[in-house]
């Protein structure tokens, strides 16, 4: 590993982790190049994200790789190979979930984002970071990378690639400090870039 991130105790989170994993999120990703205009109502923008991202954190639970630092000031969600990000019965509420919280156009652009993300994503085997954040009032301590690295040294104890899709640009340099190289790039209805990126086995 090339990065030289801090250091940092890793747990996996448990059912009682929910609520913090979901404030962590949603604060990590309010102001987000593409998960934050994707709620554009910026007043209820907290509230209508926290629902999809409890969604997603309760599904993950199903694995034990849903790591965190001890009081979950950054969380990072892995689907490991042969995983799946939701249940069928959870992807086919999906629609619904958004249309609730948000409104149907709304909705809609937010599951067309989920389609373009499906569209590439690799058919090889591999750990899946779908979304690792540090919430805003422990930024700038490392957490986040920290968070990252040891997730990934214990990616590589069982000698498996990993996969990302990077939404913010100005991470892109993080990432391939840890070894992440660029692998496809989309572009969404509202213009926004997002660069997929992968990790080969060690």
């Amino acid at each position: 590993m090339t990065s030289h991130s801090p250091r940092v105790p890793v747990r996996t989170a448990t059912p009682a982790d929910i609520d913090a994993v979901v404030s962590t999120l949603t604060s990590a990703f309010f102001h987000d190049p593409l998960w934050g205009p994707a709620f554009p109502d910026v007043g209820r923008r907290a509230e209508q994200a926290a629902a999809m991202w409890r969604l997603y954190v309760t599904s993950a639970l199903r694995y034990p790789w849903l790591l965190v630092t001890p009081e979950v000031e950054a969380a990072a969600v892995w689907i490991p190979p042969g995983g799946s990000e939701l249940t069928q019965e959870e992807e086919g509420g999906l629609a619904d979930l958004l249309t609730r919280t948000t409104d149907e156009a709304t909705a809609g652009a937010i599951l067309a984002v989920y389609d373009q993300l499906y569209s590439v994503a690799p058919k090889e085997p591999c750990f899946y970071l779908t979304l690792l954040g540090t919430h805003a009032d422990h930024r700038g301590k490392g957490l986040g990378m920290g968070l990252l690295a040891e997730s990934l040294a214990r990616i590589d104890e069982l000698g498996a690639p990993a996969y990302l899709e990077s939404s913010n640009p100005a991470n892109l340099g993080r990432y391939r400090s840890m070894g992440f190289t660029p692998r496809d790039e989309l572009t969404t209805a509202s213009g926004h870039v997002v660069t997929t990126m992968w990790r080969p086995a060690r």
